[in-house]
């Protein structure tokens, strides 16, 4: 490896979000439709003998000691299971907000394994890195290859890629840092075994299968963050509105609208009355990442 490597880490959004039980060690079962923004960190990887890291951007003072962030995690988790491995400087760029429903460690944390595939001359379609995606985190599997999929389990389950049409959206966030342990602690938990079955192709019918199939963990988000609940009314309230949901585990929320253009022209109207951090992007089809 000479030169610097580059990747985009885009953020994670949770179209659907099902939880179906509780697992005798503890973890959640899930199954959600994940699709992905073309907002995104980016991460940089220049050779160095040291593995080690500098985070810049808007959101890096949130970001936390880099001892402990994902993506030296990442490396470790690769090298434990390769052995010899060239790693080095890792220049992540924080654009994503944190802690905000987005998975955006995640994302840099597989955004460090695609770096490390290159680096080394690997191949993604090897198993241990899947493995060590799974040893990392939860979403980071999902994020590994970020193209729409349906994600079971704690994580480890994940269908094909799936065809979804273009979707023009708004994220928002209201500032507000939410802890995934905090919102599960608030949650009531059913069991529940019924699939989220086949997913539309089609706008029209994906917007109206989405109306049916919510995120389960809003209530108990908007009972740690109140502000969830502004946000969500006030995001069903612009023109051309289709469908407005919570991401993840919040604080992040999202709205759905037919094209770009009204996409752009509710997210000026709503800028000139919030201050919330927020962005026109579009979900769906698989993003660019190198």
């Amino acid at each position: 490896m000479g030169a610097t490597l580059l990747e985009r880490a885009p953020a994670k959004i949770n179209l659907t979000l099902r939880v179906c039980g509780r697992r005798a060690d503890g973890y959640h079962e899930l199954e959600s439709l994940v699709a992905f923004a073309d907002v995104a960190d980016n991460l940089k990887l220049q050779p160095d003998p040291e593995d080690r890291l500098e985070v810049t951007g808007p959101f890096a003072g949130m970001s936390g000691p880099s001892s402990e962030n994902l993506v030296l995690k990442a490396c470790a988790a690769l090298r434990d299971r390769f052995g010899s491995l060239k790693g080095g400087y890792f220049l992540l760029e924080k654009n994503i907000p944190v802690a905000a429903g987005l998975g955006g460690g995640s994302s840099d944390a597989a955004a460090a394994l695609r770096l490390l595939a290159r680096a080394n001359g690997l191949s993604l379609d090897d198993d241990r890195f899947m493995s060590a995606a799974r040893a990392v985190g939860a979403d980071v599997p999902v994020c590994l290859d970020p193209r729409p999929r349906i994600m079971r389990g704690v994580g480890e389950v994940l269908s094909r890629p799936l065809d979804l049409p273009p979707l023009p959206a708004v994220l928002v966030n209201p500032g507000m840092p939410l802890a995934t342990r905090d919102v599960f602690a608030r949650m009531t938990i059913e069991q529940r075994t019924r699939s989220v079955g086949d997913i539309p192709r089609e706008f029209d019918t994906l917007i109206e299968f989405l109306k049916r199939d919510g995120n389960d963990l809003t209530t108990a988000a908007s009972a740690c963050a109140p502000i969830i609940t502004e946000v969500l009314d006030t995001l069903q309230s612009l023109p051309a509105v289709q469908l407005a949901r919570m991401s993840g585990s919040g604080a992040t929320c999202f709205a759905l609208f037919r094209t770009p253009t009204e996409a752009a022209a509710a997210a000026q109207r709503l800028s000139e009355k919030k201050s919330w951090w927020l962005r026109t992007t579009s979900l769906g089809p698989g993003v660019a990442v190198a």
